[in-house]
């Protein structure tokens, strides 16, 4: 099935709210627990991410990095 980032959008915000209940274009799904809403996240992002809608996520949570080097000359 093909997924949308509008869909991966309203599920992460319904998890981040604590939300059951998920909307996007025009339809409603109301889940289970948050633990069935992870599960369908979990799904829609692999598939995004197989299609090539969605780069993989990166290693490191701590966003992007930078190197300062200071010198005593």
């Amino acid at each position: 099935m093909a997924f949308s980032l509008t869909q991966l959008n309203a599920i992460e915000a319904a998890i981040g709210s604590g939300q059951l209940s998920v909307n996007y274009d025009g339809k409603s799904v109301t889940y289970r627990s948050v633990g069935d809403l992870i599960k369908a996240r979990d799904v829609i992002r692999a598939d995004l991410m197989a299609s090539g809608a969605l780069a993989s996520p990166r290693l490191s949570n701590r966003g992007p990095g930078s190197l300062t080097i200071f010198s005593r000359d």
